[in-house]
């Protein structure tokens, strides 16, 4: 692990060394006003964005004053999983004065730099955010801010100082394990199809890389666009099963979908988890109210925000190395069989 450099926010004389113009230049050109030439306010704006320089808005801060706001950047909050990630943040910044102020990114690269530029310019005492792949501006910006930035629910890459999360490939590895070692083998995969839900990519890979260890190849796959929801499980799985009627045994990306297809499966009357297993991802509270308890993976979700909350508020120092890697919990349920 290469040791991270002390960083220090950036300042107008970097961008004016940069661009090669005056601070007063570039102070006009960032502010927009003042009569400034087209190839210099070019000039200007191309050395800010390369170096990740975010202007203050603070009226007549300094460069280096805070303020008690944690900005925390999400892709989603229409998908269960974040609002438990935010309830574990405000929970642990409850006492600190730190207030979290969040965004969300639509899982948008594009957005995410658009909200990380507002939020930054505000000075924030802390950044958290979701992922650990962000455009090459995003991470300019992030690298030079100086402040501390912890990246959530996933440890599988480098961090820019800070992750805390589980490590997706072996969530994938260790449901593959269950899934084989209960006896199931023409196994399905339902999931989303968008390309920037890296973390279920992962979870994807490391669970037919083990498979494939297994001497066992996914049977078949349905992937989805947009949000989750009951209705697109129910259609999913109907749409899988129709196709391949003998498969025994389909993993869903997350709990939502998997939910919508348990309801399909007993409404048909079919045997879970006898005739067909199913396993879904997260662990979230929704499963507590259906007819069975669908097998899950817990995602550590309120404990990752309250590792990172404590980060940010200096309750609790950074991890040598820049990783606090939480265990993924196997929650067998009742739609999976018990291994003989």
């Amino acid at each position: 692990m290469t040791t991270k450099r002390p960083r220090r926010p950036l300042t107008l004389r970097d961008v004016s060394e940069a661009s090669g113009v005056s601070e007063m230049t570039v102070s006009r050109v960032l502010r927009n006003r003042g009569d400034v030439s087209a190839a210099t306010r070019e000039k200007v704006l191309t050395a800010a964005r390369t170096l990740g320089y975010v202007p203050n808005k603070i009226a007549g801060g300094l460069a280096s004053q805070r303020v008690n706001l944690v900005a925390v950047v999400i892709p989603s909050l229409s998908n269960m999983v974040f609002p438990e990630v935010l309830g574990g943040i405000s929970a642990e910044l409850d006492d600190t004065g730190l207030q979290p102020v969040v965004g969300v990114t639509n899982y948008s690269p594009s957005r995410e730099d658009a909200v990380l530029y507002d939020m930054l310019s505000w000075r924030p005492s802390g950044v958290i955010l979701a992922g650990l792949e962000h455009s090459r501006a995003a991470r300019a910006m992030l690298d030079n801010a100086g402040l501390p930035v912890v990246e959530i629910m996933d440890v599988d890459g480098e961090p820019i100082d800070t992750a805390v999360g589980i490590s997706h490939r072996r969530a994938g590895t260790e449901i593959a394990d269950e899934i084989f070692g209960a006896g199931y083998r023409r196994i399905g995969f339902i999931g989303t199809h968008m390309p920037e839900d890296h973390r279920a990519r992962k979870r994807l890979a490391g669970f037919e890389a083990r498979l494939g260890e297994l001497g066992v190849q996914l049977a078949a796959r349905e992937y989805y666009q947009g949000g989750s929801s009951l209705s697109k499980g129910r259609e999913l799985t109907e749409r899988i099963l129709t196709r391949e009627p003998d498969l025994d045994f389909l993993y869903y990306s997350n709990d939502m979908i998997g939910a919508g297809g348990l309801l399909w499966c007993l409404e048909r009357g079919l045997d879970i988890p006898g005739r067909l297993g199913l396993a879904g991802f997260n662990g979230v509270d929704l499963l507590d109210g259906l007819p069975m308890r669908l097998a899950t993976t817990d995602a550590r979700r309120v404990d990752i925000g309250r590792r990172a909350a404590r980060i940010v508020a200096g309750k609790e120092a950074p991890p040598e190395g820049g990783v606090i890697a939480l265990a993924p919990t196997f929650i067998p349920g009742d739609t999976i069989r018990r291994k003989t």
